[in-house]
């Protein structure tokens, strides 16, 4: 892919979702699939234009421009607008429409983008759905990037977004901020949806590392445009933007530009992003505000322990402590797993084992993973047994291959 484009893949993901917006806020959630494909025809019409006649000096304006009046023609051809949408209009909002276009302010963007934010996650439709239609409609992914992400297929995307748009319909979801009495419930859905999606792109089995990293910088930006927003400007909020923030400063460190995650302890620190964990740590403070403790803001602390360099007992003991809490509140394998490695390295590794021996997460290879570790140096036949399970176990010809390097090197 050369250079142009690049750059218009990346104008049309940066102008899709604001356009989509701001159509289906004037028009309505009900015509959201028309307000994609009107933007996608501007897209087409600027590809064959701009091929000839080179990028115009404001390519934004230029689209903005061109989805008026496409937008416009669509609806008063198919007498959408004079047949169904003003009829739903008061007397005065319709003397306002019928002289109304589509307002591309920045104002308006934002606010657009935000409450389709809150539309797209709504309780209604399943947490998968949800993710699909916000890589979509709030991200600009295109079917087959959402297909690879889910390692799925064209067609079973296509149905489910397909059953998520007619969802909004049936159940006339508004392109709205939630009234005050629902907004802090929706807001943890949304919160939700982006921590979901964000994992999607930072855990994914994908082999496209572009698309993995694209993933968790949507995620990102998502979590920013609810700061812009002083009722969604929350403690939670912050925190979890913290979380993202401190994972993403790893990305490069843990990706070997092949197949498989480098582990933690192996990687390269010089390559972790320390813009990104100033960030992560500007934000973790505001997350301090209010007597609220989520998840998030122990994941976000455990991360922050995680970006610094220095290995000591100190660090693994906080590290520790925060997953025993987090135990408490967010129960699951992955965390207990991960809480004895922190047990591991804050308390040696007969501690571990006894915790270890008890989680019993047979389909793990991470976990077979860990109690090989811990088993080294204590019994290295019980070590190579764990080490084979968990490359059995293994996804990737590299994990595998990594793991095999691990079992050569026992007893030396």
């Amino acid at each position: 892919m050369d250079q142009h484009e690049v750059a218009l893949k990346h104008l049309f993901k940066q102008e899709f979702t604001k356009m989509v917006a701001v159509i289906s806020k004037l028009y309505g959630l009900q015509y959201i699939e028309i307000a994609e494909d009107v933007v996608t025809e501007t897209f087409l019409l600027a590809t064959e234009t701009w091929e000839h006649k080179g990028i115009p000096l404001n390519p934004a304006a230029w689209l903005y421009t061109v989805a008026k009046q496409k937008t416009l023609q669509y609806f008063r051809r198919n007498k959408i607008y004079a047949e169904k949408v003003i009829p739903q209009l008061s007397l005065q909002q319709q003397e306002y429409e019928e002289m109304a276009e589509l307002n591309f302010s920045h104002q308006n963007i934002k606010d657009s983008q935000l409450q389709m934010l809150f539309s797209v996650c709504t309780p209604a439709i399943a947490s998968e759905a949800q993710i699909g239609l916000a890589l979509r409609i709030l991200c600009g992914f295109g079917i087959d990037e959402i297909a690879e992400a889910f390692l799925s297929n064209k067609e079973t995307i296509n149905k489910r977004l397909f059953r998520a748009k007619e969802k909004l319909r049936n159940e006339k979801i508004q392109l709205e901020f939630p009234p005050e009495n629902e907004i802090q419930r929706r807001l943890d859905n949304v919160l939700h949806i982006i921590y979901l999606l964000f994992s999607e792109g930072y855990y994914s089995k994908t082999q496209n590392e572009i698309l993995r990293k694209d993933l968790c910088i949507e995620a990102l930006r998502l979590g920013l445009m609810l700061t812009e927003y002083a009722k969604t400007d929350l403690p939670k909020t912050n925190a979890l933007i913290a979380l993202m923030c401190f994972h993403s400063s790893r990305f490069n460190a843990r990706q070997t530009g092949q197949e498989a995650s480098i582990l933690y302890e192996q990687q390269d620190v010089m390559l972790w992003d320390q813009a990104l964990i100033n960030q992560g740590i500007h934000f973790l403070n505001l997350s301090a505000r209010g007597n609220e403790i989520t998840s998030y803001h122990l994941e976000a602390q455990i991360a922050y322990w995680h970006s610094r360099k220095e290995d000591t007992h100190e660090k693994w003991e906080n590290i520790l402590q925060l997953y025993n809490r987090l135990l408490l509140i967010n129960y699951s394998p992955t965390v207990a797993l991960n809480r004895t490695y922190a047990l591991y390295k804050a308390n040696g590794r007969y501690a571990a084992l006894i915790e270890a021996e008890k989680l019993n997460l047979e389909h793990n290879h991470f976990y077979y993973l860990l109690l090989g570790e811990l088993y080294k140096t204590i019994n290295d036949a019980k070590a190579k047994i764990n080490y084979e399970k968990a490359k059995a176990l293994a996804k990737t010809q590299t994990e595998k291959q990594g793991i095999q390097e691990k079992i050569d090197q026992l007893g030396q």
